[in-house]
């Protein structure tokens, strides 16, 4: 499956954040709560733009479907 990778530069307080709450809600590794994290803000974002225009609506790509997908099974 075709992907793009893209690296981020966390501050240390938020990247600190974010392992907390990966451990704490069983996420796996900083890397894998992050595009949870990241997927949850792009289907919010998502209906927003839904709800204001159908015309202009962004889709959440095929990975990020099965990465939400298998997070709820």
């Amino acid at each position: 499956m075709p992907s793009r990778r893209i690296t981020l530069d966390l501050p240390e307080e938020m990247g600190d954040d974010l392992t907390r709450i990966a451990e704490a809600f069983a996420l796996g590794n900083l890397n894998e709560a992050a595009l949870i994290g990241l997927s949850e803000w792009i289907a919010r974002r998502k209906s927003e733009l839904d709800d204001r225009d159908p015309d202009q609506r962004y889709f959440i790509n095929e990975a990020l479907d099965q990465l939400a997908t298998r997070k709820k099974d």
